[in-house]
């Protein structure tokens, strides 16, 4: 480009010279040199006024008809914006085929995909969420998710600003008999996207799961008992030969009834969406984690109470004592001789934390991901020596999850390990007045 507009303005370079020349050759010919010169430059000074005239109003929008493929410097310069628009319009072509290509693409997604701003408000959503979300074109462009969608875990989820994990298990507005898997995309400044997956069948295997697992627990849990029962009939004295085997197969029916046990109880966690609520005094409670300690413990470690607030907590009492007896027991089961373990109680910036620190072996850091999972060991021959059934940290996930509270765990291999329970300020109860004798 640079090249064409020097070959122009050479050109209309030389035209300007040629006229001026002209005008001194007719001038040395017919006299009057002075006024043919003058009147040269001002036929050149008039004729390039009223092309910059032109070129003005043309690059303010006029109507003039202009040749763009003018050889000369004005056929260079209208060429550059015209050059300009062009580019800019094949750019905003390249845009609008890419923004159709996206919607066509997104659109045929079986996926329900929606477009959120930051408050929450629909700009663009597929066909798929109209037949799982149960969203209308064009009505619901501008809506609020939240107030079309009405359900409360969804408000919540929305509301909380965490959307690392996806919300499973969500009822569709349009069909109850659909299960949604609901997950949330930040994707630039102020825009989201959501895109909710059909987990139907997917529940169904997992309901079909879980029904075979209380099934087999509840046939298992009648058989053990009577074999329990008739292995504690068998008195020592009688056969004193069989005494080690005798005790081996107690060891391991009481295991299989924790196992058995353990498994009814995630049972029936799992089949429940909430849990009946009251107010659960956290220092008695905590009194009474600790007598547990001591009693599984057996004087083997040091262990200490930390109660910094006398808030309560709103929950089921049954279903939290048995989450946080879990943490302890583990505690007691994993920590050596002579360890210490601190069962504590405190607010956080207005949330409650339950936690218990040990001075155990510590977990690697690799195990942590799945350490909430069932039967998930971190060494299997130290949970078969310490009694454990492996599935006591998934019964606290799921007590935790029915309470929309969360479980984090900091560990170091050789110094210890740290779980802590934490409960939003909603599940606070401030401590109770106390009445003034007179």
């Amino acid at each position: 480009m640079n090249g064409r507009v020097e070959r122009a303005f050479a050109a209309s370079l030389w035209r300007t010279i040629g006229l001026l020349a002209a005008a001194l050759l007719i001038g040395l010919l017919a006299g009057g040199l002075a006024w043919w010169l003058l009147a040269g430059t001002t036929i050149s000074l008039v004729y390039l006024l009223w092309r910059l005239q032109r070129y003005a109003n043309w690059l303010q929008g006029g109507s003039y008809r202009v040749d763009v493929d003018d050889a000369g410097i004005w056929g260079a310069l209208y060429r550059i914006p015209v050059l300009r628009q062009r580019r800019e319009l094949a750019r905003r072509r390249r845009l609008v085929q890419l923004l159709r290509t996206f919607r066509t693409t997104a659109a045929a997604l079986p996926d329900a995909t929606v477009v959120l701003d930051d408050s929450g408000a629909i700009l663009w959503f597929n066909a798929a969420a109209t037949r799982l979300l149960g969203l209308s074109y064009p009505q619901d462009l501008g809506g609020h998710f939240s107030n079309l969608v009405r359900t409360p875990r969804v408000t919540r989820w929305l509301e909380s600003g965490d959307w690392s994990e996806a919300l499973m298990d969500v009822p569709a507005p349009a069909d109850d008999a659909l299960r949604l898997g609901l997950r949330i995309i930040p994707y630039a400044q102020g825009r989201r996207l959501l895109v909710a997956r059909d987990m139907s069948k997917l529940m169904q295997l997992e309901q079909v799961r879980r029904d075979f697992v209380a099934n087999v627990s509840h046939e298992l849990r009648t058989p053990l008992t009577v074999v329990h029962g008739y292995l504690d009939l068998i008195e020592p004295e009688q056969a004193p030969e069989l005494e080690p085997i005798l005790a081996e197969l107690r060891t391991q029916s009481r295991r299989m009834t924790q196992i058995v046990e353990d498994l009814l109880t995630l049972s029936r966690l799992e089949a429940q969406d909430s849990l009946p609520e009251e107010r659960v005094p956290m220092p008695g409670m905590m009194q009474t984690l600790k007598r547990e300690a001591e009693a599984l413990s057996l004087g083997r470690h040091t262990i200490g109470l930390a109660v910094r607030t006398d808030a309560d907590l709103k929950g089921s009492p049954k279903e939290l004592h048995s989450a946080f007896s879990n943490l302890v027991s583990n505690a007691v089961r994993y920590t050596p001789a002579g360890g210490r373990i601190e069962i504590a109680w405190e607010l956080r910036d207005g949330h409650a934390v339950f936690s218990v620190s040990d001075t155990g072996q510590g977990i690697a850091p690799t195990h942590l991901p799945r350490i909430t999972e069932r039967f998930y060991r971190v060494s299997s021959s130290r949970s078969r020596d310490t009694g454990g059934t492996g599935l006591g940290l998934s019964i606290v996930k799921h007590v935790l999850q029915l309470h929309q509270a969360r479980l984090t765990i900091d560990s170091e291999v050789g110094v210890g390990s740290t779980f802590a329970c934490h409960f939003g300020a909603e599940r606070v109860c401030a401590a109770p007045a106390h009445e003034e004798i007179g």
